[in-house]
Order: structure tokens, then C-alpha cells, then sequence
């Protein structure tokens, strides 16, 4: 599997304009597409934030030293908003996907494509 076609399928979708893959535990880059990469202390907060979101729901989440308003989190999804624009995050089985949607884009509609993305990553025991 190329995890480069991940997330460059992500950006073909014209949903997403940026995106990065890393490891479940955060610790490497696997691919990224559209210059999107974490400082380790905001793919850290993220990672954290699927087992427990208590500091994602105080602090919010940081992407690329841009805040985000926490929408939602759980053990599988966490959904960020920064004015028009948003951050979704999903953990499958080996990984982390995060993408950035750009304000001329419904945040329905991006999570759609993400999350399906996930969903077919966990299928394939990713």
C-alpha cells in the first residue's frame, strides 16, 4: 500500500487541502500531502486527545501553530474549527490521519471523505 496515494487521494477529492499520515502513536510521518505537518507537541496533543479529550476540550487543538475550537472527540474522530475552516482528525488500527479542509469546503463533507478513508484503512487492518 502507498501511503503517499492516501493522502494525495485526499487533496484529489478537492474536499481536503492538506494532509499527513502518522503512526497511531504519533511518532512518525508516513506521508503528507499539501505541506501539512505537525510540530511533535501538536501531533502529541492529538494523539493524546483520542483516550482523553480533557485537554483538547480546554486548550483546544493546535495544527501548524494555528488554535482550533474543539468540535468533537472521541477514541476514533476529532473534529476541530478554526473560523471557516477545519481540522479532522481519525485514528484506525496503525494510524493517525489528519486533514484540513479550506473554507469554501462544508465540514460535512470533508469528514465524509476522511472518515471513508479510515474506514477502508481499518478494513484492510491499518
Amino acid at each position: 500500500m502507498s501511503w503517499q496515494a492516501c493522502t494525495d487521494n485526499l487533496l484529489a477529492t478537492g474536499k481536503v487541502d492538506r494532509a499527513v499520515l502518522y503512526s497511531r502513536a504519533g511518532d512518525s510521518v508516513w506521508a503528507t500531502s499539501g505541506g501539512l505537518q505537525l510540530q511533535p507537541n501538536e501531533i502529541a496533543e492529538i494523539a493524546r486527545g483520542f483516550d482523553n479529550p480533557a485537554g483538547l476540550q480546554s486548550n483546544g487543538l493546535h495544527v501548524q501553530g494555528q488554535k482550533f475550537m474543539l468540535l468533537r472527540a472521541d477514541d476514533k474522530s476529532i473534529y476541530g474549527r478554526h473560523d471557516a475552516e477545519g481540522i479532522v482528525c481519525v485514528r484506525t488500527l496503525q494510524t493517525i490521519l489528519i486533514a484540513h479542509y479550506p473554507p469554501s469546503v462544508q465540514a460535512g463533507e470533508a469528514t465524509k471523505i476522511v472518515e471513508q478513508l479510515a474506514d477502508y484503512l481499518i478494513s484492510v487492518k491499518y
